[in-house]
This record gives structure tokens, C-alpha cells and sequence, in this order.
């Protein structure tokens, strides 16, 4: 069977007759924009999530964005993030015309090291928006406490963690807004692109709701700068189908893990921490890999799909080099870009998969490879 990084296509066939029954209605129905199966999506992941609101919209980027918006950060206002992360995040901070200011990593969880926050904080510091990398939260309790010591706002990048826990809280619930992916390789996956933005401030909801649909809440009356950014009503009713199936989902993503970490233990990568207050949905399981890139090319050359999420930090793209006077070094960001590397975690993953993977890394660092450890050193 061939091995997949994700693999949407075999969980799609085993729910395809009540995903196509939920397509076919949205066909005959007609209505897709704003139907209402959007509307029933925002109430079942805000019950799933424990929030009082949430708001549709066309992927989990626009989510930010929307988000910022609606907490009125823009022009010369400082945010504080992560340099390890997918470009979103900054991205978008860089389009209403904020500043990044990025703080080091914790080297175990990947996850903003809150020791390092209260550092980077200037009169301009607005908000902060740690990003739940690879299914794991971060640290919320002390970036918590240091948003109100400096009033600030607190966003959280969920768009890895849909389903994961802080201390027995929903991540996308601590702080002032949470941001949803529902890109299709993420454990709750779409069809296309969709996204989501959950809060609990009423007022902060209608923001969200308006800025969504170009500033209004009555059709050609645009009170406030808005965008275009609806939740399709194809992508909800497939969402709705699939929401019910996350939890279980989940669990076998974490029992996967377990057994990649069973099989790995023994071997020269470090395989992944859990913070004991968090509970992990490993939307990817990273490891870190003495020379990486020589074994990303051995896993390649015997058909085992793998990735590096992520390869180049945030402050040495070329997009952001002159947004910051005080990006630094962050040398945990660095020595992570350098040593990452992402196995196959999908829903699909059969024992024999696990066991065919962690065998060819163990393979690799075999005594009779070690000629082949010193042709490609890691980046």
C-alpha cells in the first residue's frame, strides 16, 4: 500500500455516503453563499469549543486578518509572535500594517517561549499571537498573565490544533480570539479552503461578523473596512459532517504517535515532548533528526513521504526582511529549521505503515550507513 503524508482521499471514502448526501442537499438547495449550513457550523464548533461565538470565514489566514481587524490593531502597532511558524501568521500581521516582532521558540514544545516575551514589549505592543504549533499549545497561562500586566490583545493561531487541550481548556478559547484552519491536510479538513474565528465578547463578534462581509450587517450599508471572506456553504456541510469524528480522530493520531514513539525511543532522533498540561493533536509528528537532510534524501530514496515544516524562519524571508530593526538571531528558531522533520500522521496510517517508517529511519543510522551520515550534512 503506498504510504501518503496525509491522506484525505481513504478518510473521505469512509464517510462518502454522508458526505455526498450533505453536498447533494447544498446542490439542491441552491444556496451557497451563506446558507445554512454555514450558520449551523459556527453554532456546532463554537458548543464543540465552549465559546459563545464564531464567525465563517474563506480560510484560516483571512482568519487572522479578520481577527486583527476586529481588535483594532494597524499602522506602527507592535505584535508579538513566533518565527517558527507558517507565513501566515506574520503575513498577515504585515498586511493591516502592524510590526512583527518575533520571540525565541521553546526548544521542546516549538511553541513562543513566554520567558522571552515580556523582553520584546514596547509602548507599541498591541497584542501578541502565539501560534499552537503541530497540534500542541502553547504555554497560555504566563502569555495570559503578561497581556494583562500590558493590556494587551491575545489571538490564538489554532489553525494546527483544532481539538487541542490547555489544562483542560479548548486551545482557541484563552484568549481575546482564536483562529481555526480547516485547510483539507488538517485534522478537521475541507474541501478548499475555509476557516473560522471564535471569541467570546459579543462586541468583538460583531466586528468579526462585519468585517467578514465588507464592513456591514445590512446588505450595501458598509459601516466599517471589510473584506470578502465568507465560509462556502459546500466546505460547511462537509465540516459539519466531519466535526463529529474529530475527537476519535484525534485519539488515533495520538495512539499513532505513541507507537512511533515506542519504535523510535531507542534511536538517535529525539522524538516529540508533550507538555504534561497539554493534550497533543499531532497534526504533524516532528522529530529532530541528526544530519536531516541526508536522511530526508534516504526516506525519499525508499518511497516514505516526509516534510520540513518549517525550512526558513520568518525573519529570514526575504518578504519580511524590512518590516523589523530588532529581529535577532533566535538561534532555538535556527537550530529547529535545521533539525525538523515531519513522518506521515493521518487518520489512515496502518501499524504496518508505523512500523515500515520508524525501520527505515532506524536503517539509516545503522552502523553500516554511517559512510552515507557523513555525504550530506544537515542544513
Amino acid at each position: 500500500m503506498k504510504l501518503h503524508m496525509v491522506d484525505v482521499r481513504g478518510q473521505y471514502q469512509k464517510i462518502k455516503t454522508e458526505i455526498d448526501a450533505a453536498v447533494q442537499d447544498v446542490i439542491d438547495s441552491g444556496d451557497f453563499i451563506l446558507g445554512k449550513e454555514a450558520g449551523e457550523f459556527e453554532c456546532h464548533v463554537a458548543g464543540y469549543l465552549g465559546v459563545k461565538y464564531a464567525v465563517g470565514c474563506a480560510s484560516g489566514t483571512d482568519a487572522l486578518q479578520i481577527a486583527m481587524m476586529a481588535l483594532g490593531l494597524g499602522e506602527r502597532d507592535e505584535v508579538i509572535t513566533s518565527p517558527f511558524s507558517f507565513v501566515a501568521t506574520t503575513e498577515t500581521i504585515v498586511l493591516i500594517r502592524a510590526k512583527p516582532v518575533f520571540v525565541d521558540i521553546d526548544p521542546k514544545t516549538y511553541n513562543i517561549d513566554p520567558e522571552r516575551i515580556e523582553g520584546a514589549i514596547t509602548p507599541r505592543t498591541k497584542a501578541i499571537i502565539p501560534v499552537h504549533l503541530y497540534g500542541q499549545a502553547a504555554d497560555m497561562e504566563p502569555i495570559m498573565e503578561i497581556a494583562r500586566k500590558y493590556s494587551l490583545k491575545v489571538i490564538e493561531d489554532g489553525a494546527q490544533a483544532m481539538g487541542a487541550t490547555y489544562k483542560g481548556k479548548k486551545v482557541c478559547t484563552l484568549g481575546d480570539a482564536g483562529c481555526i484552519s480547516f485547510y483539507p491536510s488538517k485534522n478537521l479538513g475541507a474541501f478548499g479552503d475555509a476557516g473560522m474565528i471564535v471569541a467570546n465578547d459579543p462586541a468583538v463578534w460583531e466586528r468579526l461578523r462585519m468585517i467578514a462581509v465588507h464592513g456591514s450587517k445590512e446588505k450595501y450599508h458598509h459601516e466599517i473596512l471589510g473584506v470578502n471572506s465568507r465560509l462556502d456553504t459546500l466546505q460547511a456541510a462537509i465540516l459539519n459532517v466531519k466535526l463529529k469524528y474529530l475527537d476519535a480522530w484525534n485519539s488515533s493520531r495520538r495512539e499513532y504517535a505513541a507507537r512511533y514513539d515506542e519504535l523510535l525511543r531507542d534511536s538517535p532522533v529525539t522524538i516529540p515532548y508533550v507538555a504534561p498540561t497539554c493534550q497533543h493533536t499531532f497534526h504533524q509528528y516532528t522529530i529532530r533528526a541528526p544530519k536531516r537532510d541526508a536522511l530526508a534524501a534516504y526516506l525519499t530514496e525508499n518511497g516514505i513521504p516526509h516534510a520540513i515544516y518549517y525550512p526558513i524562519p520568518l525573519h529570514r524571508q526575504k518578504a519580511f526582511m524590512s518590516v523589523g530593526d530588532r529581529m535577532g538571531d533566535f538561534p532555538m528558531t535556527l537550530r529547529a529549521c535545521s533539525e525538523v522533520l515531519s513522518l506521515p500522521m493521518h487518520t489512515e496510517l496502518t501499524e504496518g505503515q508505523i512500523v515500515q517508517i520508524a525501520d527505515t529511519i532506524k536503517e539509516f543510522y545503522a552502523p553500516t550507513n554511517v559512510p552515507r551520515l557523513d555525504e550530506t550534512q544537515s542544513s
